[in-house]
């Protein structure tokens, strides 16, 4: 009699194992099945999204005065023909975000761009001078936000600011990302 139950629990215990084996097996399976079909979108992508990509720009925040970037859709074919002016565009316009501030000196304007190497050297107007002189921090978030942008790009490790085309004792230095 004895026997008889430790034979029954034996075959029970395999019968459960075998059938949890199998219903795992299965559910794995079936999940595989699932991730592996071919995904179907709501709508179709137009030609005008497939010609976006986003870039982050960095924008110091109201509150904390940290800097926080921000994503945005530019159109590729624009990025590729001159990616530093388009970033530094984008900076000078402000964030679209209203817990983000822009700091660019009003009427700035960037007069040219030229990589070197691994530096960039972005060529401003006087207007950038125009800076919050009164907020220690506003210079530092000011060159910052540029160099965190447009170090986002592989090519560029580097900053060197001018004004008018020269080199300016405020801004003598090249900068690295921070």
């Amino acid at each position: 009699m004895n026997k008889k139950i430790v034979l029954l629990f034996v075959i029970l215990l395999i019968l459960i194992f075998v059938i949890g084996f199998f219903s795992i097996k299965y559910v794995k399976e079936k999940k595989i099945r699932e991730e592996q079909s071919e995904y179907i979108p709501e709508q179709e992508i137009s030609e005008e999204q497939l010609r976006e990509t986003i870039v982050s720009l960095y924008f110091p925040d109201k509150e904390t005065n940290m800097l926080r970037p921000e994503a945005r859709l530019v159109n590729v074919k624009e990025l590729m023909k001159s990616p530093y002016n388009i970033l530094v565009e984008l900076l000078i316009q402000g964030p679209k975000n209203d817990k983000l501030k822009g700091i660019v000196p009003e009427n700035t304007k960037l007069l040219n761009s030229l990589l070197e190497g691994e530096c960039l050297i972005l060529d401003f107007s006087s207007e950038f001078l125009n800076y919050n002189k009164n907020d220690e921090k506003e210079k530092e978030n000011l060159v910052n936000m540029i160099v965190n942008t447009v170090t986002e790009l592989n090519e560029v490790n580097k900053v060197k600011f001018l004004i008018n085309g020269e080199t300016n004792e405020e801004f003598k230095d090249e900068y690295v990302r921070k």
